[in-house]
C-alpha cells in the first residue's frame, strides 16, 4: 500500500538563487523525497530560477500578492490560503515579518509552525518597522524558533530555545579542481590576472561600494587584477556606474550564475564586506573550495570554519587591499573534510532535519 509523503510548506519572498533559497534547495535535493516533500508558497506572481526544478522533484508552489500588512486584502488571502490547504507544518523564512504569516497559520489550525531567522540585522527601513511593528508577533505565533546562527538566532528570537539549523551544502561538488579552474579562467579570459570574487545580491547590505573602492586600492599595486561580481539587486545599475571609472574589463558583472561553484575554482581571493549577515552560505562554499576568504568583521565569525579566513573592519579601503595582495599566490588545498567536520555536510544535516519534521526529534 503506497503513503503519500508528508508536505512541508515553506513560505519565501521567491525562489531565486539567494542564499535562503539555495540553502532550502540543498536540503530538498538531499532529503527522502518518498518520506518528504517542500511545497512553497511565494509572495511574487513571476516565475523564478528554482520554480523548475521545485516542480520536476514534486513540489508545488502557491502564489501570494507581496507581504503588506496595513492591507486587510492581504490578511484575508492568506487566511483562505491556510484555509483551503491544510497543512501539518509550515516553515517561514521571512525573518521578523515570519509573524504576519504565522498569525494566519495559528488561526486556520496548523499545529506545528516554525520562525525561521536568516538575518541579524536590525537596520533602519523597512526592517526597523518589521522591528517595531512585527517581531513581537512572533512568539505569540511560533511553536519553533530555527536560526541559521546563534547571532541571527539572537536577533530575532532573542533569548527563545532556538534550534540552529546549518546552511549546509555538497562540498564534494566545490573540491578544488585544478582541471576546472584552467578551464574556467581560459573562458573568463582571466589568463594570469589576480582574480578577486564577490556573490551577493546588490544592496546596501552587501557594501559593494566599499567593496569597489577596495578593489580601485588593489589595482594600484596590482593594475591586471580582475573582480567577479556574481548576483542580481536594485543598485546593480548604481554599481556598474561606480565602476564605469575604473579600467575598462577590470570589473564583470556576471548577474545571476548557476555555475558559482566553478566560478569559485577560477577566483583566486572570495572578498566579503557585508554589514550585516545571518550565516551566508557563499563563505562556506569559498572556503570548500580551498579560497582564502576576506570578510567584514561585522559578519559573523560563526561561519569561519577555516584557516583561510580573515576578518577585517569595512572601514578601510587600503587595508583591505593590503590583505588581499597579502593572499596571492596562497596555494589551493583540499579542505572538503574540514566543512563537513563543522557540521555542514548537506547529507547529515538534510537527515536530522527530516527527523525533525517525521519524528519532532530536536536539531
Amino acid at each position: 500500500m503506497s503513503h503519500e509523503p508528508k508536505r512541508i510548506l515553506h513560505v519565501v519572498t521567491y525562489m531565486g538563487r539567494g542564499g535562503i533559497e539555495t540553502m532550502l534547495m540543498n536540503y530538498y535535493r538531499h532529503i527522502d523525497r518518498t518520506k518528504l516533500q517542500f511545497d512553497f508558497l511565494v509572495h511574487r506572481d513571476f516565475r523564478a530560477d528554482f520554480d523548475d526544478e521545485i516542480e520536476a522533484m514534486g513540489g508545488r508552489i502557491y502564489r501570494m500578492p507581496p507581504m503588506n500588512p496595513l492591507k486587510r486584502s492581504y490578511w484575508k488571502a492568506l487566511d483562505v490560503f491556510f484555509r483551503s490547504h491544510p497543512y501539518e507544518i509550515v516553515h517561514c523564512h521571512l525573518n521578523y515579518k515570519s509573524g504576519i504569516v504565522l498569525a494566519a497559520a495559528r488561526r486556520t489550525g496548523v499545529p506545528i509552525r516554525i520562525a525561521h531567522a536568516h538575518t541579524a540585522s536590525m537596520s533602519a527601513g523597512w526592517s526597523k518597522l518589521a522591528r517595531i511593528l512585527m517581531k513581537p508577533m512572533i512568539p505569540f505565533t511560533a511553536t519553533h524558533y530555527m536560526a541559521c546562527s546563534r547571532n541571527a538566532g539572537n536577533a530575532i528570537f532573542g533569548k527563545k530555545s532556538t534550534m540552529l539549523l546549518p546552511n549546509a551544502l555538497d562540498a564534494a561538488t566545490l573540491r578544488f579542481d585544478v582541471q576546472i579552474r584552467g578551464q574556467m579562467r581560459r573562458a573568463l579570459g582571466l589568463e594570469q590576472a589576480y582574480t578577486l570574487m564577490h556573490v551577493g545580491r546588490f544592496g546596501s547590505e552587501k557594501n559593494h561600494t566599499f567593496l569597489l573602492d577596495a578593489f580601485a586600492e588593489v589595482l594600484k599595486q596590482e593594475p591586471d587584477a580582475k573582480l567577479l561580481l556574481a548576483g542580481d539587486g536594485e543598485l546593480r545599475a548604481a554599481m556598474e556606474e561606480r565602476a564605469a571609472g575604473l579600467p575598462e574589463g577590470a570589473v564583470r558583472f556576471l548577474g545571476v550564475r548557476s555555475d558559482v561553484p566553478e566560478l569559485m575554482q577560477a577566483a583566486d581571493v572570495f572578498v566579503f564586506p557585508s554589514l550585516f549577515e545571518g550565516l551566508p552560505v557563499t563563505m562556506i562554499e569559498a572556503q570548500a573550495a580551498g579560497l582564502p576568504c576576506i570578510k567584514s568583521a561585522s559578519v559573523t565569525d560563526e561561519c569561519i570554519v577555516t584557516d583561510l579566513v580573515e576578518s577585517l573592519p569595512a572601514d578601510n579601503p587600503k587595508a583591505w587591499a593590503d590583505a588581499i595582495l597579502d593572499r596571492k599566490n596562497t596555494p589551493r588545498t583540499d579542505r572538503v573534510d574540514e566543512i563537513r567536520a563543522h557540521g555542514y555536510d548537506i547529507t547529515t544535516a538534510a537527515e536530522k532535519l527530516s527527523r525533525f519534521y517525521l519524528n519532532g526529534e530536536a536539531l
